[in-house]
């Protein structure tokens, strides 16, 4: 049985990741670190993980890991993915935000040149089964040639948004964007936090792909509510239109319409988010040992995440890009002086 460990023990993800363990057949959760002492014990005591530290490095040596789920702000994870490679770890499932800013999404960029460990970002909801279902179905050519995406989440680009970015690359893949334009509105999210989840309140996106498919965008303040409550977090959504129909998924409902054929239903969605958390994990497993590469490896978030800069770029400067335009340095710096 392959085994596997979680750094970093605040906030709902963390749980996320080790309650996914009831429904993963070939691993077990071994340890956990965490530099908040007065929260690692009683984590550990209640998921029974025998081992606890303090320093994710001596848990490396002492170990031996197949997986390591890193919980931490984006500010130390190149870090620590660089620890988890000289350790010989093969596998990292890597929280999002993936960076904060151009210079250390360049330092990705170096890492995953060199590096042999496996890396995939955690968007936990390209497995969850409603969803999975739904972006089988686009693959499959159900809806004819897609048209349009148009996606949004409650909560900004640094918490939620990333997600949303995901889904829409994830809903047209190997497509490649060709033209990037951006709009943001708002500061406070860009006040220095220890989670360093740095982004405009709103952000609006709109993108053409090499696929002639285009999408929209909208993260924060300006996103649509999906069901009757003011909770920031419940509100992720995405639609997809093709030339036969169209599929819809938000966190509480789905719809499909297809030559004429309508279906719709309701979901939970922390039971959804359980079981998607889990397949993301065993898919791991499954690169590592089939050599089936990961849907959420470490190039595709790049990708996304360079997306997500000439969003910033284009809101600053009132521009179109491409991913081939030379990216800017400070955007968050840029953002605060233009936003605040």
């Amino acid at each position: 049985m392959y085994k596997a460990a979680i750094i970093g023990v605040s906030g709902g993800r963390a749980k996320g990741h080790a309650e996914a363990y009831q429904h993963i057949k070939r691993a077990g959760l071994v340890a956990v670190s965490s530099r908040q002492k007065d929260k690692l014990e009683p984590f550990a005591k209640h998921y029974n993980i025998a081992a606890s530290y303090t320093d994710y490095r001596e848990m490396f040596a002492r170990e031996k890991l197949d997986l390591v789920h890193v919980n931490t702000p984006p500010d130390i994870r190149l870090e620590i993915l660089r620890a988890a490679d000289t350790a010989n770890i093969p596998l990292v499932v890597l929280e999002k935000p993936l960076a904060i800013q151009t210079e250390d999404y360049l330092e990705l960029l170096d890492f995953a040149k060199t590096s042999k460990v496996k890396v995939a970002i955690n968007h936990q909801l390209h497995f969850q089964p409603r969803r999975a279902l739904l972006q089988n179905l686009v693959y499959d050519g159900k809806l004819g040639d897609v048209s349009f995406i148009d996606a949004s989440s409650g909560m900004n680009m640094a918490y939620q948004g990333t997600h949303t970015l995901q889904a829409i690359t994830a809903f047209s893949p190997e497509a490649k964007p060709i033209s990037i334009m951006g709009q943001a509105s708002g500061g406070e999210s860009l006040a220095d936090t220890p989670k360093k989840h740095f982004a405009p309140d709103a952000l609006l996106g709109s993108f053409m792909f090499d696929n002639g498919v285009s999408a929209l965008l909208r993260c924060g303040s300006n996103a649509p509510k999906v069901i009757n409550d003011e909770r920031l977090n419940l509100h992720k959504r995405i639609s997809v239109y093709g030339s036969q129909g169209h599929v819809h998924w938000s966190m509480w409902h789905w719809e499909t319409l297809i030559k004429g054929k309508l279906e719709s239903g309701k979901h939970d969605y922390f039971a959804e988010d359980i079981l998607g958390q889990a397949a993301l994990t065993e898919a791991m497993f499954d690169w590592l040992e089939f050599d089936k590469r990961h849907p959420l490896n470490l190039n595709a978030a790049l990708q996304d995440f360079h997306i997500l800069l000439k969003l910033y770029m284009s809101a600053l400067n009132h521009k179109i890009y491409s991913l081939e335009d030379k990216l800017e340095s400070q955007l968050i710096d840029a953002l605060r002086t233009a936003l605040t």
